[in-house]
């Protein structure tokens, strides 16, 4: 027993050393570029930019693995923070990633809705409220417009709608 106790409490130690040798390797400006990138992007977690979500794009671009017009979500607006963010010139969108458009937001014909709950694991953001067997809806304020929802409803009870909430917000910025 005491021999377990002192093998679990060096290899704490080594992992504990191991954390602190790679904390030290990676630079703190490098965590707060990626901090800032991603805090421009919209945060659909849509994956159209190539990524699973908005902070893996973010740390892609921050690394020069990835460019800052692959957002089409965010179009021209993000873009032009992330340009100004790096001190890179603006570009367009590159639309092999998706056309920029206003924001969306997906709704549920709940009548046509047979509650698989196949969109719940779907939603990324967590925005479809519903249990198995019973029929579900969007919560219009959390939902990104990130489309995900859609291919995953065998029943075609889901589409997108120009989300004008979002449109009063940012038109009131």
């Amino acid at each position: 027993m005491v021999a377990g106790l002192l093998l679990l409490a060096l290899l704490t130690g080594l992992l504990g050393l191991v954390l602190v040798v790679s904390a030290r390797r990676i630079p703190a400006d490098a965590i707060t570029v990626v901090d800032r990138l991603d805090s421009v992007l919209p945060h659909t977690q849509c994956g159209r930019c190539g990524y699973s979500g908005c902070r893996p794009y973010a740390a892609a671009i921050a690394a020069g693995e990835a460019d800052i017009n692959q957002c089409p979500p965010g179009g021209d607006e993000v873009i032009v923070a992330l340009s100004q963010l790096l001190g890179r010139p603006a570009k367009a969108l590159d639309e092999s990633f998706g056309l920029a458009g206003p924001p969306i937001v997906a709704v549920v014909d709940e009548d046509i809705c047979i509650g698989c709950a196949r969109c719940l694991d779907a939603c990324p953001v967590d925005a479809i409220l519903g249990a198995a067997k019973f029929s579900h809806t969007v919560i219009e304020n959390e939902c990104t417009g990130c489309e995900l929802c859609i291919p995953a409803c065998p029943v075609d009870c889901i589409t997108v709608t120009e989300n004008t909430s979002q449109l009063d917000a940012r038109a009131a910025h």
